[in-house]
């Protein structure tokens, strides 16, 4: 083997096959610790994302904040305003260290996403002005905002888009959805289009999750209980997401979407999210090395980026081949009783609940440090 052949990492081979690494992760210390700079150097990160639990996280573990937490308490802001200015902030710094990223992918990559609040899941109208005020508030053209696949994001979806917003669909688990998204995603075009917006400066990722379902799924194998059913443990998550891309291909291989294409608009990308296993008896890599396939991106959590640095396995495309297989195994497992559709459900809801209560959590906690401040003030 050549000298250049052995600095071949897996995460550079995984870059080569066109998957986009996401740090899924975010905080002031990653920030200006240097530390979010160096992933980008040395481990091909090219973009970020967040999330309520990340802030929540972040802010919570309180280092790097202290400063700006005793100007807002001194300011006598309300905490949904400490929170967004705070959140904003790390968000406008990541994008600024991402811009280079940005630049040289044509805005492909370099991105960092935020949520609108999450207690807004099913509000249309209120999505799409949050959606609108974070995008004034980070000011950066890499920003993404991060929107749920909930039935009443679909639209705002649409709306978002069409003014000329990149979005990052999130909370996406099952394949109606996501073609729900992906349509949402295009008729955002088509109206932006008509508003005479520049299209090649819209931007999508739709994130698709992986790990939750299969621990929902393999914890109904379990109760069944069967030989055929523990077999099948572990292949749900990677057979939807298989099937995933397979809608994603044919939806942008579509009349409609290339009509779009020769206006110069962008393919909304699949992002895997929710990559890092929740069975410890999985190869901690497993969502990075058998979901490979171009034009994806793969959002991981620090844990899993090491992992796939250290042991990942990375032969090729492992998606593309896969699509028969993929609807075996959804099938046997629909065929134990296994409902897919309660199951996709499930998680949406539990996903959405899950972000509401870290909010809810973070704004306490943002709470209480306020209330420090002004009592140090005193």
């Amino acid at each position: 083997m050549s000298n250049a052949d052995s600095t071949v990492t897996p995460l550079k081979s995984l870059a080569g096959e066109g998957v986009s690494i996401w740090l899924d992760d975010l905080s002031r210390k990653r920030i200006e610790s240097g530390n979010l700079a160096e992933l980008i150097e040395n481990s091909q990160v090219v973009g970020v994302t967040t999330n309520p639990s990340i802030f929540q996280a972040a802010i919570g573990s309180g280092e790097g904040y202290e400063e700006q937490l005793a100007d807002l308490a001194t300011r006598g802001v309300t905490v949904d305003e400490a929170v967004r200015m705070m959140t904003t902030a790390d968000v406008r710094a990541a994008a600024d260290i991402l811009r280079p990223v940005y630049d040289a992918t044509q805005g492909r990559d370099g991105r960092v996403s935020i949520e609108v609040d999450p207690r807004l899941a099913h509000n249309t109208t209120a999505t799409v002005a949050e959606a609108k005020q974070l995008s004034w508030l980070v000011d950066r053209p890499n920003v993404m905002i991060k929107i749920p696949a909930t039935k009443a994001g679909l639209p705002a979806i649409t709306e978002v888009i069409g003014l000329g917003i990149s979005v990052n669909v999130t909370l996406i688990f099952s394949l109606d959805r996501y073609k729900a998204v992906m349509d949402a995603y295009l008729a955002g075009l088509e109206k932006a289009q008509a508003a005479g917006i520049d299209l090649a400066g819209i931007h999508s990722v739709a994130s698709f999750f992986v790990s939750r379902v299969d621990a929902e799924i393999d914890k109904r194998l379990d109760q069944v209980g069967s030989d055929e059913a523990k077999s099948l443990k572990g292949k749900a998550a990677l057979a939807n997401a298989r099937l995933a891309y397979e809608a994603y291909e044919e939806v942008f291989a579509s009349e409609r979407a290339g009509k779009l294409e020769a206006a110069g608009t962008n393919k909304q990308r699949p992002l895997w999210a929710s990559t890092g296993v929740k069975d410890p008896a999985y190869k901690d890599t497993l969502y990075v090395d058998e979901l490979v396939a171009p034009g994806t991106v793969n959002t991981m959590p620090e844990a899993t980026l090491k992992a796939t640095a250290d042991h990942g396995v990375i032969t090729g495309d492992t998606v593309t081949g896969g699509y028969e297989q993929a609807r075996a195994d959804l099938k046997a497992v629909d065929a134990l009783g296994i409902s897919y559709d309660e199951v996709v459900q499930q998680l949406e809801d539990e996903g959405v609940a899950k972000f509401d209560v870290a909010w809810n959590d973070l704004l306490g906690t943002v709470a209480g440090r306020l209330a420090d401040k002004e009592a140090q003030a005193k």
